[in-house]
């Protein structure tokens, strides 16, 4: 089609192949439209499209992509906020017939697959590498390993117990994502092995916990999408022998002290027993 409608929010580009959506700066925008700046859609990834009145004289165009074939919405299970939803148009009502036209348009480009769930992603997940400040720690993913570095003043004993955390993806077999917008916020790594189940996320290694300012949805969503494509594409690539990174556990010494000496104060608050003060020390000294 080739032609430019632009609404509020966002501006879809409607191509032979695919939808170009570009979201505006402006500071009504929300965060997270903000966040992924621009997605293209393929038709492929369309189940429908629909358009249906708005509030105060608008006109809502919403193209609805097909279960399965957009990582962002995987990891969001359905709890975005209606006017963060990347795949709707707010449009004023006098261009209504337009946005009509576009809706068949769209509508006759829709393969014969579109009422079936997609056997793989279509649509892009932001690009790694990322990282986001949780409320417990930090998460950073370099696009083959994901790792969480907790806070002294908000982690768990059961996580400074654990450790810092790097999961490579090959090892995980998914994710789960609560939005820091309700209670229990947080993203957890779900493991292939080793996971512990029913554990709180507070308590839980493969977790950090989202709270007020800490991990919200336009950080920690892209990044969860991000390592739910890397994930499910790493499942379904072949095999291949894991580099051998030198000195991959090297730390800042300065980092390492700062560690033993909140482990030592959680040992001298009895949240930590002698052995396993002793068997941690050693286990940090050893990273140097």
């Amino acid at each position: 089609m080739g032609d430019v409608l632009a609404g509020i929010h966002a501006t879809w580009e409607f191509d032979a192949d695919s939808v170009l959506i570009r979201f505006e700066r402006g500071i009504r925008t929300p965060k997270l439209l903000q966040s992924l700046r621009e997605r293209r859609i393929p038709h492929a990834a369309l189940s429908s499209v629909t358009l249906t009145p708005g509030k105060r004289d608008t006109v809502v165009l919403r193209a609805v992509p097909r279960p399965g074939a957009d990582p962002l919405l995987e990891a969001a299970a359905g709890q975005l906020k209606e006017g963060c939803d990347p795949y709707r148009l707010v449009l004023p009502a006098e261009r209504e017939l337009l946005a009509e036209y576009y809706a068949d348009e769209l509508r006759s480009c829709l393969g014969p697959a579109s009422d079936e769930p997609a056997d793989r992603f279509l649509v892009a997940a932001p690009e790694a590498p990322m990282q986001f400040k949780a409320y417990d720690g930090r998460a950073g993913f370099d696009g083959e390993r994901v790792s969480f570095r907790w806070f002294w003043t908000g982690a768990s004993s059961a996580k400074w117990k654990a450790g810092d955390q790097t999961y490579r993806v090959s090892e995980l077999a998914g994710i789960e994502w609560r939005s820091p917008e309700a209670l229990d916020g947080h993203l957890r790594l779900l493991p292939r092995e080793g996971a512990e189940v029913g554990v709180a996320a507070d308590q839980d290694p493969a977790a950090v916990l989202f709270g007020l300012g800490y991990g919200p949805v336009h950080e920690s969503l892209p990044f969860a999408a991000a390592v739910l494509e890397s994930v499910r594409w790493t499942a379904s690539a072949p095999a291949v022998p894991a580099p051998v990174l030198v000195n991959a556990g090297r730390r800042d010494p300065a980092d390492i002290a700062e560690r033993i000496h909140h482990l030592g104060e959680l040992h001298q608050a009895g949240l930590v027993t002698d052995d396993e003060y002793s068997a941690k020390k050693a286990e940090l000294l050893a990273e140097l």
